[in-house]
């Protein structure tokens, strides 16, 4: 397995900037002093992003010729996209393909992706989708991400060492920022579910910068 240990100084990508989690992640990196390049479909509508330590530009997830010419120079991508407007398996199925496929050819050797909640088990082999009672048309959302984390699981050689991190269910703007945040593998993590977008924040630059965990789900929610 590989493991980037030198990106505690290095530039971060981040696709998805535009979105609440994208714009955590860009504030939390820059206050640390790290330079960002962040990746919008549409830069016009995201023009307050930029800044002297931080690059706007148009890029397309899906896409490995656009991930592989926007990724050298970096030490790290951060995956924050979502879309509601198509399929979820199309879309993290083909970003996932797209970043296996431009990162390493761009060297670059750590990919933090979003994940959701949804799929985290609850009793083994137990996902929170599994419930009976859990609404169809979440399960098919939640199913992207499964099928982004199988892929990855499949077919990620030694060039790409990744990491899924999963935002606890109440994912929420006006959650008390702890700074700091409790995790656990693969399970949804014990005590109060929920998170504030800067302590996400934290985790992901955490894990995109100096990688604790590799290749597994792994769940955080705010420190109580």
């Amino acid at each position: 397995m590989t493991t980037n240990t030198m990106n505690t100084t290095g530039d971060l990508l981040v696709f998805g900037a535009g979105g609440r989690v994208g714009r955590a992640v860009v504030a939390e990196a820059t206050a640390r002093g790290h330079r960002v390049t962040a990746v919008v479909r549409d830069p016009a509508k995201h023009q307050d992003l930029e800044g002297s330590s931080v690059r706007l530009v148009r890029g397309d997830v899906t896409d490995p010729e656009s991930v592989a010419a926007l990724a050298p120079g970096h030490a790290a991508a951060v995956n924050a996209t979502a879309r509601l407007d198509i399929p979820s398996v199309g879309h993290y199925t083909a970003a996932a393909r797209a970043l296996l496929a431009g990162l390493p050819e761009a060297g670059v050797g750590r990919l933090v992706v979003v994940g959701i909640a949804t799929t985290l088990e609850t009793a083994p082999g137990v996902r929170v989708m599994d419930a009976p009672e859990f609404p169809e048309e979440y399960r098919a959302f939640s199913q992207g991400h499964v099928a982004e984390f199988e892929l990855l699981t499949a077919e990620a050689g030694q060039a790409l060492d990744w990491l899924m991190v999963v935002p606890a269910m109440d994912l929420n703007a006006e959650a008390p920022v702890t700074g700091g945040y409790r995790t656990a593998v693969g399970t949804v993590v014990g005590g109060p579910g929920r998170i504030a977008h800067a302590d996400l924040a934290r985790a992901l630059v955490d894990e995109a910068l100096r990688p604790g965990h590799h290749r597994v789900q792994l769940a955080v929610a705010s420190r109580v």
